[in-house]
This record gives structure tokens, sequence and C-alpha cells, in this order.
């Protein structure tokens, strides 16, 4: 099969012919049809991800496509189903998978992280029984490749962990995928949400997308500044807050800009550890909670959503392009607003 390969952190990626993947005993392999590019690749490649110990490495984690082969286990998938994948695939035996939060498996595997991902034509998925969605008829391939990630990241980081409630404001910082996603949940949801970002065009894909008010910082913006903009736009400061972007900025923004007793989600990834405003969050009783993907078995509230046209994660993929075109474009992370996906047979 063709794929994405790189031989180094920070290295030059190509496409190559590489050995095709053989379904594990109670996993599948998969003919991908569309695989999303997002900054957590781009994370991988430069070396921050402590999951990727050997190299060469096939990045990707975001996929749909078409089961290709299923090992023997399996029982619940055959050749020719339609599926996307969870980015977090669960064991579905430990502790956590039997409360039933497999975003959080104590054993988690990572396509593109853990072992090769989707930045190919196959791609191999373990515990395919826990770890398979069925794709709704007629959702196309790079919608359905958007929502494994991106989208079920941002839909459980807004709902689940967020809380976020009719007519609150939530703010955002970061309008890539994972920012974008909020903004238009939010808004679908009934929340007025402000966006905040560097990129004009980004912003304009957030007020395309839902957002009541839009901060635009400039490239030098403090958290501060930021922070100040959001409390302003939201007389007093968001009830609800994300960092859609990992970085110790836009982390110390978003607690900056709640209002008491707010509630910041952290869902970029952050590398290396991060010094946060503890005083702050004691005094005015600040909540701070993490967002991790979403497993399998939720996707069914975000899905039916989908299909009443309440939420178009469609209209989030801007680009699309070939294999050939990935390893340039993986490492520009942010290069442009909104989503890019890749079609192998592009």
């Amino acid at each position: 099969m063709r794929a994405v390969v790189y031989e180094e952190f920070g290295g030059r990626a190509e496409v190559r012919e590489v050995a095709d993947p053989v379904a594990p005993p109670d996993g599948v392999v998969i003919r991908v049809e569309a695989t999303g590019m997002c900054r957590s690749d781009w994370h991988g490649w430069m070396g921050h991800d402590a999951d990727i110990t050997v190299l060469p490495h096939v990045p990707g984690h975001e996929l749909a496509g078409v089961v290709h082969a299923a090992g023997p286990g399996v029982s619940g998938w055959r050749p020719g189903d339609r599926v996307m994948v969870p980015f977090i695939c669960a064991c579905g035996s430990c502790h956590e998978c039997a409360a039933g939060n497999q975003q959080v498996c104590e054993r988690q595997t990572q396509p593109g992280f853990t072992h090769w991902g989707s930045f190919a034509e196959l791609v191999a998925i373990d515990h395919a029984d826990v770890n398979l969605v069925r794709l709704p008829d007629g959702m196309a391939f790079a919608t359905a490749a958007s929502l494994g990630c991106r989208f079920a990241t941002a839909f459980r980081a807004v709902v689940e962990q967020g809380r976020v409630r009719a007519g609150r404001w939530l703010a955002v910082h970061g309008c890539g995928g994972v920012g974008l996603s909020a903004v238009m949940i939010g808004a679908a949801v009934g929340a007025r949400v402000v966006a905040v970002d560097v990129s004009p065009a980004a912003l304009d894909l957030a007020k395309r997308f839902g957002a009541a008010d839009c901060v635009l910082l400039g490239e030098g913006g403090s958290p501060e500044e930021a922070a100040a903009r959001v409390r302003a736009a939201t007389g007093g400061g968001a009830d609800v807050s994300l960092d859609a972007l990992g970085d110790p900025a836009t982390c110390a923004a978003s607690i900056g800009g709640l209002r008491r007793r707010g509630r910041h989600v952290q869902v970029g990834l952050l590398p290396g550890e991060t010094s946060l405003p503890m005083g702050r969050v004691i005094a005015h009783e600040l909540e701070i909670v993490g967002s991790h993907g979403m497993a399998a078995h939720a996707y069914p509230p975000m899905l039916e959503l989908i299909a009443a046209g309440v939420l178009r994660p469609d209209l989030l993929v801007t680009r699309t392009i070939g294999l050939d075109d990935a390893p340039d474009a993986l490492t520009r992370p942010g290069a442009s607003a909104g989503v890019t996906m890749i079609i192998p047979g592009g």
C-alpha cells in the first residue's frame, strides 16, 4: 500500500510503498476513504508525543472507510461495512471501559501514535467490536472522518464536560478544526459563543458557524488582553471556556476570561508542563476539567443532531487534498483556517 512515512522527528515525510497491515485477531483492516489532518499529527511529527516510540512512522488518526478484512474474533463487522473510528481505541475490558469511559481506557491505543495510522490506503484497528461506528446512510466519508477526533472531541467538551446551557456564554480560544466545531455545537445548543483567534479568516468561519461575537487578537496579543476582551464581550466573563488550541497563552487566557464559578475545559494538547493561575482558580471557585475524545457508544446523540440538520460538520471541511500532498501539509499546522481532509485515492 501507499502511505506517508517519516524516518525522524521533524524530518522529511514522503509517500512510499510499504507492507499492507494484517487484521488483528479481534480487529479489522480498514480501506481508508478519507482521513483528517490534525494539529496532533504535527505534534507527533515533531516528537512531542511519547506514544511514538518506533520510527519509521505513519501518522493519521481521523479516519473513515470500508472494512477490508476482519479477524476471527470480530463479531459485529464484516468486509464491506462503512465505518468511522474514534481516535481513542479502547480495550473494552479494563475498569474504565467497564464503566463506559472508553475515552480514558487504561490500555488505549491510537492510530497514528501507538501504531501506524491512517495517512495510508489501509490501517489496522484493534478491538473492532468496541471501536467502530457505523456510517449513517448518505454520510460522505470526508464528513465521517471529521467526526472521529475534532468534532466528537468538541461535542463531548461542550456538552458533557463543559455542560454548556442555552443562554450562557461559551468562549472558544483557537478556531481551528476543534474550535470551529465547538463554536457550531455551542451555538446549536443555544449558547452565546465568543470566538477568539489571531486569524481573521478563522473568525469569519466562526461567525458563519454561529459565533455571537469574535475577538481578533494581534500576533503579539497577551493572555491578559484576550481575557479582558472576553470579559468585556460577555459582560463579566464566560460561563464556560475552551482552550481548543493547546498553548500556555490560550490556556491562561481561557481561565482568565471566566466569570466567577466558571468552567475551563482543556481540549488542545499542551506540550510539557504548564503553570496555571491557581490563585484565581481558588478565589473565584473556578472549575478546570480535561476532555479527551468520545467513546464509540456515545456517538448516537451527536449523529441524531447531524441527521436532523442541527449540526453540519460537512461545512467544516474546507479543503481536500490527495495523499501525495499530505507530507507538505503535515509540516504546516494551522496554515489555514478550517479542516483539511486527505483522500487517499484523490
